[in-house]
């Protein structure tokens, strides 16, 4: 009986692998999800008469710090793909230094305060630790909200998940 039971998990798992979208790293949604906000897209862009396609994220996300957010974001290819991608350059350096997505991690998790991250081990001086969380700031990943407090802006939540997930994938 073991042995069945081995074989019927490794099947399920090679289907998991064989659909569009598989990896092997494991199911990124619960299985037997399907395409639903990728069909959706699709609907919408063919209702539109959007011919180019989009790109769709979106995220219901609840924190161990028991905060929420529910957040979706598109696009259409043409918009995309026509507009200045060194625009977003600035976005994307500031995620380019392993520091500072540790003091993002961090923030996310609930340490929140200048002083409770220049504590952390590995993040460098205070000094450091005030550059890297200006420049998360400058770049939109982080504000002040005030006496020496860091917050990831609500809107800003689901895109860095995203952006962490696009880079694992």
């Amino acid at each position: 009986m073991e042995l069945e039971q081995r074989v019927t998990e490794l099947e399920r798992r090679l289907a998991a692998l064989e659909k569009p979208g598989g990896s092997g790293k494991g199911p990124a949604l619960p299985s037997g999800v399907d395409f639903w906000a990728l069909e959706g897209l699709k609907a919408q862009l063919s209702e539109a008469g959007e011919a180019s396609g989009g790109v769709l994220f979106t995220g219901a996300v609840h924190l161990p710090t028991g905060e929420q957010y529910e957040w979706q974001y598109g696009r259409t290819t043409d918009d995309l793909v026509g507009s200045e991608w060194a625009d977003a350059a600035d976005a994307f350096a500031a995620l380019g230094q392993p520091v500072r997505l540790r003091l993002l991690h961090e923030i996310l998790a609930g340490r929140r305060t200048a002083a409770e991250l220049t504590e952390l081990d590995g993040v460098g001086t205070s000094g450091q630790v005030y550059h890297h969380l200006r420049q998360l700031t400058g770049a939109g990943w982080l504000h002040s909200a005030g006496r020496g407090r860091y917050e990831i802006p609500p809107a800003r939540v689901v895109p860095l998940l995203v952006a962490l997930a696009a880079a694992r994938s």
